[in-house]
């Protein structure tokens, strides 16, 4: 048995866990109405997207960026990039570190819990700013089914997934919004955050909240 257990160990990863079921299409995974929310077609504002193009190319097999807006005219910026591997290098760049380095200045940085209705994500909520752009952020990133806090949780789903010789995927969910006012921001964002999570079937679900094997552990 010992003998057995230190060759999964050794077994490298070669099967990207993403081939191994439905290919994800976030274009078409994300509604473009849901709750009081729709897609703004002519945003006015511009979703950040903190990273040049040619890194983008390089970390994400897939990016979406939508603006939607409310009733009351208050809008939400989304933004999720997903990596059909996680392995190495492939992995998202922290937004509290790829924001300063396009111009933004970091007010402050906390971490969340966001409640839902299916379970608690652990996020990281930002207050950033450029010139007059006052701009809070709630972010989470994903490796496989969970959503991981820390590089040591990022270490034990890969490992995770290493003993069935398979590299997970993973993503960088992101939501923002133009506001002074962050206590309101962050109150819209989770509204949003939770009527996306409701308006989409649980294996979509699970793949963009990571409230998978991680969480039920916890």
């Amino acid at each position: 048995m010992c003998t057995a257990s230190v060759g999964a160990i050794l077994v490298m990863p070669g099967t990207k866990a993403a081939d191994r079921g439905p290919a994800i299409n976030l274009e078409a995974m994300i509604p473009k109405q849901l709750g009081g929310w729709r897609q703004e077609a002519q945003p006015v504002a511009q979703v950040i997207n903190p990273q040049t193009k040619e890194l983008l190319d390089k970390l994400y097999s897939q990016i979406l960026s939508r603006t939607y807006i409310n009733a009351d005219g208050y809008r939400i910026m989304l933004s999720i990039a997903y990596g059909n591997s996680q392995r190495g290098n492939l992995q998202a760049h922290k937004p509290e570190v790829c924001y300063p380095a396009q111009g933004f200045t970091l007010q402050s940085l906390t971490t969340a819990m966001l409640t839902t209705e299916f379970g608690s994500i652990p996020a990281t909520r930002l207050f950033t700013t450029m010139g007059q752009r006052k701009e809070p952020v709630t972010y989470w990133f994903t490796v496989g089914d969970s959503a991981i806090k820390s590089a040591i949780e990022k270490r034990i789903v890969e490992f995770r997934y290493g003993l069935t010789g398979q590299i997970p995927d993973g993503l960088l969910f992101r939501v923002s919004s133009i506001d002074g006012d962050q206590a309101r921001a962050f109150r819209f964002q989770d509204q949003f955050v939770a009527q996306l999570l409701e308006s989409v079937p649980p294996a979509d679900r699970l793949r963009l909240s990571g409230l998978g094997k991680m969480q039920a552990v916890q």
